[in-house]
């Protein structure tokens, strides 16, 4: 499935059809990051029963920590 993620058309494998399997696909943090599919905010609660399809558009915001 092609999808286009932080600005790049990225081609991902079948079995990453969740948010939460996306986020595991790039080893990143649940608690670390803020998703937005289609323009729109994913609630962390709904990371693992919000689906990952063809052509959807996703922004990963990572947090990171320093001073």
């Amino acid at each position: 499935m092609l999808v286009q993620l932080n600005g790049k058309r990225v081609e991902l494998e079948d079995e990453v059809n969740t948010v939460r399997a996306l986020l595991m696909s790039y080893q990143l943090q649940e608690k670390i990051v803020v998703v937005e599919r289609n323009g729109e905010i994913v609630d962390r609660a709904r990371y693992e029963t919000t689906p990952v399809a063809d052509g959807d558009r996703i922004e990963i915001v990572h947090f990171v920590g320093g001073g």
